[in-house]
């Protein structure tokens, strides 16, 4: 005998995977940069260390020196040259220097043509990120349809669990939109 389906585990699933959308948009929030130093900056930096292409954060220690200054500790002397390479090709136009197994990162002032490329980038990013949370409400409204097909949920209860999913669908496009202001406001500050 079939399990009668279950709003509650159908809900959950949806969230789980909303929320997965919503954590991808904050990952990708921390690599933009702004104009405060943080360690999250170099997290999508790929070194070629060990005849694998390993990230930074696997072979050295990145930390704050400064307000516009970030220090990068590598672990083994020899791939402080593939760091700082990595580091420089990036393409967030930094210019480190390095100093024995210390590398050093100098974060330049953004310019203004370079804070509105990153704010356009942001909302490329929140963008993705609603078309995410829209699949998803698409994968559950199709599974609703597919109970009330097989007349294993009826009429009202398909009505009222699509209105759920479309109700939960927009708190996290506003989730989306709030995190996007927020970002922005971060790059436009000067």
């Amino acid at each position: 005998m079939a399990v009668p389906p279950d709003n509650k585990t159908l809900k959950a699933d949806l969230v789980r995977r909303m929320d997965g959308a919503l954590e991808t948009l904050k990952k990708d929030f921390s690599g933009l940069r702004t104009g405060r130093a943080s360690p999250s900056l170099l997290e999508p930096i790929r070194v070629e260390a060990y005849g694998t292409n390993q990230p930074l954060s696997q072979v050295a220690n990145v930390s704050v020196a400064g307000p516009s200054m970030l220090q990068v500790q590598v672990w083994d002397r020899t791939i402080v040259k593939a760091a700082e390479i990595a580091i420089r090709d990036s393409g967030l136009g930094l210019n480190p220097q390095s100093e024995g197994q210390t590398i050093r990162v100098m974060l330049p002032p953004l310019t203004e043509q370079r804070r509105n490329e990153l704010a356009k980038t942001a909302a490329k990013y929140s963008e993705g990120a609603k078309v995410a949370v829209r699949g998803v409400r698409r994968d559950g409204m199709e599974q609703i349809q597919g109970w009330k097909k097989k007349s294993e949920i009826g009429e009202d209860d398909a009505k009222r669990w699509s209105d759920e999913v479309q109700k939960l669908t927009d708190d996290y496009v506003k989730k989306i939109e709030v995190s996007l202001a927020e970002k922005e406001k971060d790059i436009k500050t000067v």
